[in-house]
């Protein structure tokens, strides 16, 4: 399992709360909330470490997993 360092777990988290944010509420359900997440944390892994590059990952999955959530 791969660790993640405070500073980076704390950018990580932001982005996901602010994404979350912009995402209209009907579709903020808690499993989009996961599935944005797990598409954070994945791209931490890919070497993401800005705030700016997990929001865009973030985006980039949004519509797909809506349309497969809902």
């Amino acid at each position: 399992m791969h660790s993640f360092d405070p500073e980076l777990i704390t950018t990580m988290r932001q982005a996901l709360e602010d994404f979350m944010a912009d995402v209209p509420a009907e579709a903020a359900t808690p499993a989009i909330k996961a599935a944005i997440a797990e598409c954070i944390c994945k791209a931490a892994l890919q070497g993401v470490s800005t705030y700016d590059g997990f929001v865009t990952a973030a985006g980039s999955q949004l519509q797909t997993l809506m349309s497969w959530l809902l």
